[in-house]
């Protein structure tokens, strides 16, 4: 086996290109990396950056049809804003405290109180109904409608027609459904009541889903897609078209006027092997080449809305959070692995996309 010269180094020097960044969604390629190394980073977003989530419930009303833990549990569900929460501390840790929740270090409180008074109406009770003690930790829609508040076009005055026109604007998948801004926690009837006292907590994905802030984390090989042009040009139209065709997936595209095939979008490739058997039950193995990049990684990343993209993948990949993580196997310095911090370096050059 080969041994590397003295003083060689196999050290690798990952490269970060982002193509996509907003409040809720980054898309970006990890290259000249391993595996290990695109698995860890995915790992770490889902379920070790921590967020804030109602962890304790304490109901003093509850006539509604629902029962009190199957209340409880939807709120914990709630994705509440956690910009904060990396300056919070984890409640076994506080020593502020004893745990019942008055902590300005470790916990948020949250009151709500609803009650239904019209015969008519079913009075739907959302998390916009939860009042926290600190406007920085709220649910996440609520935050949406402060934000809309804020806007400089927002006008207070304006009438109920036009404010829907502008809710449905900026909340197309709420209108879509037919409900109400905000989750839904229950629905109320006439003489029924729900008051209760909830406790956020700071928390990680490990210990509970609620925890996540992560919708989707999703990482793929990069496709390196070769088209024997020889073997092409020996196909008919039809045959050419139905080759194309047989892609699940729009990858390829015959040109109607110069009748070649081409690549259009590779990343667009599932790994499914359609094309590859269609080719060889046309006789014609060989007619196109598809591998995996083994060093390149296209990731697509979601939030619950809990924190932003940026911020989680900053807080999955900053030194200060995680000073050890296993990669591979073993223990390895985040903050001296050059993967991860070529991504920090890279993401936090790029504040300003967010």
């Amino acid at each position: 086996m080969d041994r590397p010269a003295a003083g060689a180094s196999y050290q690798r020097f990952p490269r970060v290109r982002i193509r996509e960044l907003r409040d809720d969604y980054a898309k970006f390629e990890l290259r000249d990396t391993d595996a290990s190394i695109a698995n860890a980073l995915r790992r770490v977003m889902i379920a070790e950056v921590p967020t804030v989530a109602i962890d304790l419930v304490e109901i003093e009303v509850n006539s509604s049809v629902l029962n009190d833990e199957f209340i409880a549990h939807r709120l914990g569900l709630i994705p509440l804003t956690s910009a904060a929460a990396m300056q919070m501390r984890f409640s076994r840790d506080c020593d502020a405290c004893d745990g019942d929740g008055s902590c300005e270090y470790c916990s948020v409180e949250f009151l709500l109180s609803a009650r239904a008074t019209d015969s008519d109406q079913t009075l739907e009770v959302t998390a916009n109904d939860l009042r926290s003690a600190d406007p920085k930790v709220c649910p996440v829609d609520q935050a949406r409608v402060y934000q809309q508040a804020l806007n400089a076009d927002y006008d207070p005055n304006a009438g109920e027609q036009r404010q829907h026109d502008r809710d449905k604007e900026a909340w197309p998948f709420f209108v879509f459904l037919g409900i109400s801004l905000g989750i839904l926690i229950v629905k109320l009837r006439r003489g029924q009541e729900l008051r209760l006292r909830a406790i956020a907590r700071k928390g990680i994905g490990k210990d509970h889903a609620k925890w996540s802030p992560a919708a989707t984390v999703t990482f793929m090989y990069e496709p390196d897609i070769r088209i024997n042009e020889e073997l092409m040009d020996t196909l008919t139209l039809d045959e050419k078209k139905s080759w194309v065709e047989s892609s699940p997936t729009k990858v390829f595209h015959l040109d109607p006027i110069t009748k070649q095939v081409t690549v259009c979008d590779a990343e667009a490739y599932t790994y499914d092997d359609e094309v590859l058997k269609k080719a060889e039950a046309m006789g014609k193995p060989g007619l196109v080449e598809i591998n995996a990049k083994e060093d390149s990684f296209i990731f697509t990343v979601e939030t619950t809305g809990a924190i932003t993209a940026y911020e989680l993948i900053m807080n999955a990949i900053t030194p200060d959070f995680a000073p050890i993580r296993v990669l591979a196997g073993r223990p390895v310095a985040v903050a001296s692995h050059p993967a991860l911090c070529a991504a920090h370096t890279l993401f936090r050059g790029c504040s300003e996309l967010t």
